[in-house]
């Protein structure tokens, strides 16, 4: 049952998190190379949200 909720969890935050980034690229007044850091930085999030839910267990 732990891991079904911290699967849950962790989806809607990547959901979220790749629909905000993505709501950037939308816009007419920025471009693919202004949104690149946001990518990297949400990358880096979801993968610190995936090794904290998993493979942390001090």
């Amino acid at each position: 049952m732990n891991k079904i909720t911290t699967i849950i969890g962790l989806s809607f935050a990547v959901f979220f998190l790749v629909g905000l980034a993505t709501t950037l690229t939308r816009s007419m007044m920025i471009g693919f190379i202004d949104v690149i850091p946001v990518y990297l930085l949400m990358g880096a999030a979801i993968l610190m949200m995936i090794y904290e839910a998993f493979f942390d267990k001090s």
